[in-house]
């Protein structure tokens, strides 16, 4: 099984050392070119207008909407839940626009209040899982096809519609390997 990351800013190394830990290829993904043959793409955490800008410059936008909609399973983490939002509070403008979600910038406030818990999240693993915040947006609305996989203090922070999983918080960045576990499960073919 081959894995993408896009590769244009945040934690990329995190997630490729992560997906290869589990024995599956992983690659970075800058150009058109490199989403040739993956079986799932992440979008990691960042600046999700930076990466929105360089997708659009790329034009790699309308090649990831497409391939999303037509059944490629994708991850977004952190930046990676906005850019898959179809709608972002307070702004006009969206990217990849394929989850029918609502989602809050930095709900969490700035990175002085990014934090750490653990949970449990039974449809992920049976184990506690360490969640890492870091300037976190989380879902504030979603449609009756988004199945909502946990909530953090009552806020909506992982979520999945049917392809389609992200997450506010950040597991490439603990040494937990459960939530990627459960996307290469989303993967196989």
């Amino acid at each position: 099984m081959k894995i993408g990351v896009l590769s244009l800013q945040g934690g990329v190394v995190e997630h490729i050392n992560h997906i290869r830990e589990l024995g599956c290829a992983a690659v970075e993904v800058k150009k058109l070119e490199d989403l040739k043959d993956i079986n799932g793409l992440i979008l990691p955490g960042g600046e999700s207008t930076a990466i929105g800008k360089i997708l659009r410059e790329r034009n790699l936008l309308i090649p990831l909407r497409e391939m999303i909609l037509s059944g490629l399973p994708v991850w977004g983490t952190c930046a990676g839940m906005i850019l898959l939002a179809k709608e972002i509070e307070n702004d006009q403008h969206t990217y990849i626009s394929v989850m029918d979600i609502k989602v809050r910038r930095n709900a969490y406030g700035r990175q002085i209040d990014s934090f750490e818990t653990t949970e449990n999240i039974e449809e992920v693993s049976s184990n506690p899982i360490p969640l890492v915040f870091i300037r976190a947006p989380y879902i504030i609305s979603s449609g009756d096809n988004v199945k909502i996989i946990h909530k953090v203090n009552g806020n909506v922070v992982a979520a999945r519609q049917n392809n389609i999983l992200v997450t506010s918080f950040h597991p490439e960045l603990t040494q937990n390997t459960e939530f990627h576990k459960y996307f290469l499960s989303m993967c196989i073919i």
